[in-house]
């Protein structure tokens, strides 16, 4: 005989045992991120957005059935912030002036609807609260070619304090994002490789160069662009300054930055790596 069909009593009971199966894994879950916490012996830095990125993909990989992939990696999203909560002070800047709440919707969704979140006016008072340790992340617009006095040129500073570009949000693309600004992370960490990675490379030269050009030197020492932006000099005495985005990871030391400075001697560059981001999952066709 066939099996009965089951009461939506019954299912709903299964619904409640399976929550409380979900539930008593997140409780064992904080309970090893706790023994995370002690064996960094006290080091202040709790996120990780390569490995966070790590666990997204893993994520999305097995994924199947009728659960949208969206919603699942938001649940995921604030499991992370708040285990991150729980190994060290957490909070965030975030670029919002007045009436301007995409970047600040975006912060929200990436990092915690429950992460102590500050809007600033301006980006540079977003990267002085990563600096001065207000702040663990500044979450910041992308680049844009026509802004004339762009944030990331900060970046370029030689203090070794100076944050880096660690993430980009979303991180998982959708097509309720195709008309909102993507967003860049910056903090005071180093990027790890997870195996599809961006860089982000600053050339500050002292005479003009083509972007034609600029990309020829790029691709012949092994570092593949994929968008240019310029803040262009505004002196005589000023320098122009590119920022390329490159499809791989580069780390600080990396030899083909050294060949690419040995490439452009003779126009006194000066190359600095600013940060990366891992490549963000995407969900549909972006237009």
């Amino acid at each position: 005989m066939p099996d009965a069909p089951q009461t939506l009593d019954s299912l709903r009971q299964r619904i409640d045992e399976i929550d409380e199966a979900l539930h008593d894994l997140i409780m064992q879950r904080a309970g090893v991120v706790h023994d995370v916490a002690a064996a960094k012996n006290g080091d202040p830095l709790a996120m990780r957005p390569g490995r966070e990125a790590a666990i997204l993909r893993r994520l999305a990989g097995r994924h199947s059935g009728g659960f949208p992939l969206p919603e699942l990696t938001r649940i995921w999203r604030e499991l992370i912030a708040g285990c991150t909560r729980m190994q060290a002070p957490f909070a965030v800047a975030v670029h919002a002036p007045e009436g301007q709440t995409e970047l600040w919707d975006l912060a929200r969704d990436h990092y915690g609807s429950h992460t102590p979140t500050t809007a600033v006016a301006a980006p540079i008072q977003a990267i002085r609260a990563v600096h001065d340790g207000s702040a663990a992340v500044a979450v910041l617009p992308w680049p844009i070619e026509s802004d004339g006095d762009p944030w990331w040129q900060v970046l370029l500073s030689d203090d070794p304090r100076t944050p880096r570009i660690v993430g980009t949000l979303p991180f998982v693309v959708t097509e309720r994002h195709r008309d909102e600004p993507l967003a860049l992370a910056v903090a005071q960490l180093d990027t790890e490789p997870t195996g599809d990675d961006h860089a982000l490379v600053a050339v500050e030269v002292a005479s003009d160069i083509s972007r034609s050009r600029l990309k020829q030197i790029f691709e012949a020492t092994g570092l593949p662009p994929v968008a240019f932006w310029t803040r262009p000099a505004r002196s005589a005495e000023d320098s122009a300054v590119h920022l390329v985005d490159v499809a791989d990871f580069v780390a600080v030391g990396d030899p083909r930055l050294g060949g690419l400075r040995e490439r452009l001697e003779e126009l006194a560059p000066r190359i600095r790596l600013i940060g990366g981001f891992a490549t963000p999952i995407t969900i549909g066709r972006r237009s």
